[in-house]
């Protein structure tokens, strides 16, 4: 069984595939509770950073330094570089990631800074994005900078 966690970022994807999005989610967690939630909202809102991280970041709101830093990120698929830049800029010490055989930010790199990743490679992650890389080929790569 997923995490519970990790089953809300999938709530989250989900969501943003019946709004004609993206099917990425992300989920921030402190000590337990969860401060953020999000989708990819770059197609919904015409926006060139709205990946799921990134809206989930916003829709927690500004939070202290320390905050961060007992914070646990969950995203349904491998953050790219800005989303990963954003973690390392706040030290958020710890991601989930739903699966990372459809995409592979830089996690080399993350884990050289010293966050922990653990990599779910959860089926329903991956089969999310696997059957709308195949419908949308075109805005998936425009989603990760191809296009």
């Amino acid at each position: 069984m997923a995490d519970p966690f990790l089953k809300i970022a999938i709530d989250e994807a989900r969501q943003g595939l019946a709004e004609g999005g993206i099917p990425i989610g992300s989920v921030l967690v402190i000590d337990g509770q969860i401060v953020g939630r999000g989708h990819n909202r770059r197609v919904q809102k015409g926006s060139a950073i709205l990946h799921a991280e990134m809206d989930c970041l916003e829709n927690a709101g500004r939070l202290r330094p320390s905050d961060y830093r007992r914070a646990v990120l969950y995203s349904t698929l491998s953050p790219c570089d800005m989303c990963s830049g954003t973690a390392l800029l706040y030290r958020i010490p710890r991601i989930v990631i739903g699966e990372n055989r459809t995409f592979q930010g830089p996690e080399d790199y993350v884990r050289s800074r010293g966050v922990v990743l653990e990599i779910a490679d959860d089926a329903e992650c991956y089969k999310l994005m696997q059957e709308f890389i195949v419908a949308h080929p075109g805005l998936w790569n425009e989603d990760i900078g191809e296009v």
